[in-house]
């Protein structure tokens, strides 16, 4: 019969800790699991096989273990009635879980496969998300040294034990009330916006979306939906600029060339049925002909054809000294950039370069242009948006931004048509 207990292993880590981990012996030969967590001797009762109340997270840790031990002494149970000849490494491999069955060994796939298919803006924004999670779960030791180059908010505060410790955690220990205390902890200690909050839990989402259909999570391990997590986000206010403010912008005359560049990117943007910036920044000259603009969106891969208005011309026409190669970039941002290849490389140069463009906006040509709402690049797709109210059918709204959904459509729109609110208003004031 084997036998399983709860140990601490006689390799302390650097913190003078000793890691937790599972021991099976079965016929004097001896295996170990580890648990992924991390004891001080002072908080480890050998006899009864406890973590004591002096450790910050003893009630979690006893109930992880009593778990552990329930599940290994089963599985060991089953293998021993119908496999006399089972060893201690036979139990060990029956019991372990797979890597991918841990949530940041499949979390670091997730952002492994957002990188491969180039998506650099969802990994921008996700891996930092993940790293502040992990720290939240398993302390700083666990995320020291990832993501090189770029560190989180949560690098400037003091060390963090983590709720949990260790190296990894298995999904089902990710639970609802784990969330609930990380949801909190988003709102009391780092002060996030509930969007922003919401964009945490969808990215944990995702993480437990790819292991169910990876097959390595069962579904009623999943923490959301119905009485349980449920991700709500909130609505936003989206506001563009007046009709007078474009008009500034038009009229304006910038000396600096940067400054220049970045309201024609706008314009440009803005003339195209708020065209979004990244696929203004790639436009070649060989996308327009016969006065009309071709090119194939960047967020939906949809072709796209409109006329090229007269304002938009003229725009142009200040960068036509490059025009007599068709392969050439209209805008010079992306001229001599080496790595066109590579889309993952691609879409950084370009996040990097829209916030370029935004600082130029927001810092030097919206008080050069007496503007004082805010102006960034997205803002000249809710500006289209904001002039074309319920002046244009929904469908033709519909064709101008791409949306496969007309719902989505009539969403967005939504954000920019007062004119009921504003008659229902008066109506009952008298226009006072």
């Amino acid at each position: 019969m084997a036998t399983v207990k709860v140990v601490l292993r006689k390799k302390a880590n650097k913190d003078g800790s000793f890691p937790l981990a599972l021991r099976i012996t079965k016929d004097r030969k001896t295996s170990f699991i580890h648990l992924g967590y991390h004891v001080h001797e002072k908080d480890w009762d050998a006899l009864s096989q406890h973590v004591k109340k002096s450790h910050p997270n003893s009630a979690r840790l006893n109930a992880l273990i009593l778990k552990k031990l329930a599940d290994a002494n089963d599985t060991a149970l089953e293998l021993d009635t119908h496999q006399q000849e089972a060893s201690s490494r036979t139990i060990k491999r029956k019991i372990k879980p797979a890597a991918g069955a841990m949530f940041f060994a499949q979390a670091a796939l997730y952002l492994a496969r957002l990188k491969e298919a180039g998506n650099f803006n969802c990994w921008h924004a996700e891996a930092p998300r993940l790293r502040n999670f992990k720290e939240f779960v398993l302390g700083t030791e666990a995320v020291r040294d990832e993501l090189p180059g770029r560190k989180s908010p949560s690098s400037k505060r003091a060390p963090c034990r983590g709720v949990l410790g260790g190296q990894d955690v298995p999904f089902q220990q990710i639970d609802v009330g784990l969330l609930r205390q990380f949801r909190i902890h988003l709102q009391a200690q780092l002060h996030l916006s509930e969007r922003t909050i919401a964009n945490y839990l969808m990215v944990i989402q995702a993480v437990f979306s790819q292991a169910i259909k990876e097959g390595v999570l069962d579904e009623k391990h999943f923490p959301f939906g119905t009485e349980k997590i449920r991700i709500k986000l909130p609505e936003t206010q989206k506001i563009g600029l007046t009709k007078d403010d474009v008009e500034k912008l038009e009229s304006i005359d910038l000396p600096h060339p940067a400054q220049a560049v970045a309201r024609d990117l706008w314009l440009v943007s803005f003339y195209f049925a708020g065209m979004r910036a990244a696929d203004v920044l790639q436009l070649r000259w060989s996308d327009f002909k016969d006065g009309r603009l071709h090119y194939v969106m960047n967020k939906n891969d949809k072709p796209v054809s409109l006329k090229v208005p007269e304002k938009a011309r003229a725009v142009l026409a200040r960068y036509e000294a490059d025009k007599q190669h068709p392969d050439n970039f209209v805008f010079p941002y992306l001229k001599g950039f080496a790595h066109l290849g590579d889309e993952f490389a691609l879409k950084k140069r370009i996040a990097t370069l829209v916030s370029q463009c935004d600082m130029q906006l927001s810092k030097r040509v919206a008080p050069a242009a007496g503007i004082e709402g805010k102006l960034s690049m997205h803002i000249a797709r809710h500006t289209f948006a904001t002039l074309a109210g319920d002046k244009i059918p929904v469908q033709m709204l519909q064709k101008l931004y791409r949306h496969s959904d007309i719902k989505t459509t009539l969403g967005y729109q939504a954000n920019f048509i007062n004119k009921d609110a504003d008659e229902a208003l008066d109506a009952v004031l008298g226009g006072r």
